[in-house]
């Protein structure tokens, strides 16, 4: 075997065993799976799993990775806007990471249940959203170019608005929806969201 055919066998097994993280994670959840239930999901010999991670944490590592290369192919997508005096703008970025959330949620909550156990995957995670959301703070200045006031500096501003999104997609998509509730359809969250994060960030209506 060339070194070449090498590492495209290396390259197929590491995306083997991350598909098949995800299944698992979806069917059991990030705590209750074990390394064996991936390799086998992915029919790979068990000790194959250590020959690309160290770990399920450096597994789901990987996964942030990936999840973040989505998101900036998002970004560079026709239509982005970075203006968020313009509703329209805060309404992409809504619309994208609500997408985001449900093509992904079963990732998005291993995530969440990894960093409640494992203190430097948090502090990895941490690192990794503040780098996200700083990624924003070009498009607060337009809003305070335009004399409107934030609710408070832009680095908390963002916070808010990102974990707003995040927990309200997490309770209707992941979560267990309150009893009696009905859940919104995809277009009513991200009006709903558009509509509460514009009015935080510019004191307007629309």
């Amino acid at each position: 075997m060339t070194a070449t055919s090498r590492k495209e066998k290396a390259a197929e097994t590491e995306t083997a065993l991350k598909e098949a993280a995800k299944r698992v994670f979806a069917a059991r959840g990030y705590l209750n799976t074990k390394i064996t239930d991936i390799t086998t999901e992915a029919g790979r010999a068990a000790g194959s799993f250590y020959n690309h991670f160290a770990s399920k944490e450096e597994l789901l590592e990987g996964l942030l990775a990936d999840l973040s290369a989505t998101g900036d192919e998002t970004a560079e997508e026709q239509g982005h806007l970075s203006d968020f005096t313009d509703p329209e703008a805060v309404r992409w970025h809504v619309r994208a990471y609500w997408s985001f959330y449900r093509e992904n949620a079963a990732t998005m909550l291993a995530i969440r249940q990894a960093a409640m156990v494992n203190d430097e995957f948090a502090r990895k995670l941490a690192r990794f959203g503040a780098a996200e959301q700083a990624d924003l703070g070009g498009h607060l200045e337009h809003i305070t170019r335009a004399g409107l006031r934030l609710p408070a500096t832009p680095p908390l501003s963002i916070v808010m608005m990102y974990e707003l999104v995040d927990s309200f997609a997490r309770m209707w998509l992941v979560g267990d929806r309150p009893e009696g509730w009905t859940p919104p359809t995809d277009d009513e969250a991200i009006e709903a969201l558009t509509r509460f994060v514009y009015r935080g960030f510019t004191g307007l209506d629309y």
